[in-house]
């Protein structure tokens, strides 16, 4: 009689974050940053040039008040713009991202031999609504602090002595930094998004068992999540890393992936 065997276990292909979305995402917001940078250097510099500020200072505080109130009038303009584009823009991403995301994981599915419906349930909805709500206040940060730091530039322009040259110089390179800090957000917010949605649907599933992946990406990558490389976990709670249960793709420039674990397979070729 022939020796039976217990069965083992396959982890699936992980779903991996379409680098089309960070694109059209980065895009998008790259789009709102530069009006408001091109609105704040033509307002800045047009209230500078009508009331040049050091022409008069030692007499006559108002260009200095003109420039304040014209930034406290630009960025009530800019929040707002801000504010009523967030909503919009982060449900379409949110919407990209669950799509992307089960379509991904019901072909890797597929593949394995696998037909499972995919249907709506409160967890993927809680999961799509968390991906919005973070996403509005991340789109809606990049104008509140970019203005802060606005402010401050013009301020201390005025109180140094600078000349509009050399402020617009600063408005420039300030632009750059918050461009980076948006392009970050559009790459980091997709690994995020899409392992939050990913996971809820395997749990949806009923798949509670997920391997560690490290994405074997990055110039710096932590040490920690390479070790972790192989790891099963539970889907619902994370992995234990450095302390602490963690999911794949939630620290910020974590490209690391979850593998989804069924039961009952041979996985000795994975």
């Amino acid at each position: 009689m022939p020796e039976l065997r217990a069965p083992k276990q396959i982890s699936l292909q992980p779903t991996r974050p379409n680098i089309g979305i960070v694109v059209w995402y980065q895009n998008r917001i790259d789009a709102l940053v530069s009006q408001m940078n091109k609105s704040i250097v033509y307002w800045v510099s047009a209230t500078w040039r009508a009331n040049p500020p050091h022409a008069t200072m030692a007499n006559d505080a108002s260009p200095a008040v003109d420039l304040r109130n014209a930034m406290r009038k630009l960025s009530r303009r800019w929040i707002r713009n801000f504010d009523q584009a967030a909503a919009e823009m982060a449900g379409n991403f949110a919407e990209k991202t669950a799509g992307h995301a089960d379509k991904s994981l019901k072909g890797i599915l597929d593949r394995a031999g696998f037909s499972v419906p995919f249907k709506a349930t409160p967890a993927m909805n809680d999961a799509f609504q968390a991906v919005v709500s973070e996403n509005v206040a991340l789109i809606k940060s990049i104008a509140s602090e970019h203005l802060t730091n606005v402010e401050r530039l013009v301020a201390s322009s005025v109180q140094t002595g600078r000349d509009l040259g050399t402020l617009t110089d600063e408005l420039q390179h300030r632009y750059g930094l918050t461009r980076n800090r948006a392009a970050f957000i559009a790459r980091d917010q997709n690994n995020k998004s899409t392992s939050a949605m990913d996971r809820a649907r395997k749990l949806s599933l009923g798949i509670t068992k997920s391997k560690w992946r490290h994405s074997r990406g990055g110039h710096h990558p932590r040490k920690s999540h390479v070790e972790a490389d192989g790891t099963i976990f539970e889907t619902a709670k994370g992995c234990m890393i450095d302390g602490e249960l963690i999911f794949p793709g939630e620290l910020p420039n974590c490209g690391c992936l979850g593998q989804a674990v069924i039961p009952g397979f041979d996985d000795d070729d994975d």
